[in-house]
């Protein structure tokens, strides 16, 4: 099957070609006949499978017709990264047909926004909480929207989004199409699209297991020696481009600062960095000025790249869906890549529940001439996790508000001033190398 397949309108269809775009991914093929003939969809599909085009193009083929009659599209995404990310797509698959889409998200100008809108634009993506001060502002109008797009559904209701889709609901006609996306599919999500869809066309991608390209691998440490054995294994492994996820803002700034100090290219991305700090990081990690990014699993949403060799988890994640998204970044289009966590003898019962979704243990790993006697240190104890249970499926406290800055900024001030709520970018890189060894984690 190819693109050409769907007899798009020849505008769409030029993008398309613009794009390169000629056989559609699953969750294309599937997908776009069921929103082209205007049904609901619930899709469960992972990060990197072509969804974003999926629902892209039905969409711009709907507003070929019917005029410019203001905002008739809005997709709503958790982080700023995915907004962008989407804004962009729209903006290479649409650019021979004239339509315009805009972007509304925290941390940014509140005015230059509102200056867009007034010029006008059929497609809003927007994160929740900005998009909320908006509408009560009085700056948009979603009246006329005729499709609604929830992207990282299952983000978006661990970020605490729930309560505000529900209020933006309301500004919304109640005849219109909605399209629901999640790379997991929890209860709340299950009972949110029971509430939004009208007898929805289900489709579901692959199964949430992880690639067949990466090769996973466990180092049991201590919690106090976590950041010294990552520093080396990134000096003694050949790695091209490393994710690190760690479970909290502050721990993934203090973690980049020691990934830096120890003379990485590296970069942090997490909820206390500007929309230009974001911007940076991002386009380094892209461009290769960074080896390494540090990330937390919100501030993570939205990063497409697949050049990625190295997941590393620093924290291991609360559920088995999160450690399946994570490394679902490395071993894309047929490319191997790695997958190593860092566990703690707390960390047994996830370690245990992941070994059940991927069907078999996973290989203990030692650093040979890496000293593991070490005794713990007074003092810096940041980095220190306290225990959690393996079937938390909850953020922990402290990277709760992370969610805000991603699409929420402040009330203006008396003099309409917004204060920008910022995030934070850093990187390193890592592979397995000769100096590791096999032993069992008991």
């Amino acid at each position: 099957m190819e693109f050409k397949t769907f007899d798009f309108h020849p505008d769409v269809a030029a993008g398309v070609t613009v794009a390169g775009y000629i056989t559609p991914t699953p969750i294309q093929e599937q997908a776009i006949p069921a929103i082209l003939k205007g049904r609901d969809v619930m899709g469960l599909a992972q990060t990197g499978t072509g969804k974003t085009a999926a629902f892209v193009l039905p969409i711009l083929n709907r507003l070929m017709q019917g005029g410019r009659r203001g905002v008739r599209a809005l997709v709503i995404a958790p982080t700023r990264e995915l907004a962008e990310q989407t804004h962009m797509a729209i903006g290479v698959l649409g650019q021979k047909t004239r339509l315009k889409s805009v972007t509304i998200y925290g941390g940014v100008g509140f005015n230059p926004q509102v200056e867009k809108l007034r010029r006008g634009a059929e497609i809003i993506v927007a994160c929740p909480g900005r998009l909320l001060d908006h509408l009560n502002q009085g700056t948009v109008d979603l009246s006329r929207v005729e499709v609604l797009v929830l992207d990282e559904a299952d983000h978006m209701f661990d970020m605490g989004f729930l309560p505000d889709i529900k209020r933006i609901l309301k500004h919304l006609p109640q005849k219109r199409q909605t399209l629901l996306f999640s790379a997991t599919m929890p209860q709340e999500i299950r009972h949110l699209a029971g509430e939004v869809l009208q007898e929805p066309v289900i489709i579901q991608v692959g199964e949430t297991a992880p690639a067949e390209t990466v090769s996973h691998a466990i180092y049991p440490v201590a919690p106090h020696l976590k950041t010294p054995l990552l520093l080396e294994l990134l000096q003694h492994s050949d790695t091209k481009s490393v994710l690190v996820f760690a479970r909290t803002k502050h721990r993934t700034k203090r973690l980049a600062e020691q990934i830096v100090k120890a003379g990485h290219r590296a970069a942090s991305l997490q909820g206390n960095l500007s929309q230009a700090q974001r911007d940076a990081a991002m386009g380094g990690f892209r461009a290769g000025k960074f080896r390494i990014l540090v990330a937390t699993d919100i501030a993570a949403r939205g990063i497409d790249v697949t050049h990625i060799s190295h997941v590393i988890n620093y924290d291991i994640p609360n559920t088995t869906d999160a450690y399946i998204h994570r490394i679902g970044r490395t071993g894309r289009a047929t490319r191997g890549g790695d997958a190593y966590t860092l566990v703690t003898g707390e960390d047994k019962p996830m370690v245990r529940a992941i070994e059940r979704v991927l069907g078999a243990p996973i290989e203990r790993r030692t650093l040979v001439g890496f000293d593991y006697s070490l005794a713990a240190v007074g003092g810096d104890r940041e980095f220190l996790r306290e225990p959690r249970s393996a079937g938390s499926a909850r953020r922990p406290s402290g990277e709760r508000k992370e969610g805000r800055p991603g699409g929420y900024a402040p009330r203006p001030n008396a003099s309409g001033a917004r204060k920008a709520p910022g995030k934070t970018l850093e990187k390193f890189g890592q592979k397995s190398g000769p100096l590791q060894r096999r032993r069992r984690f008991s």
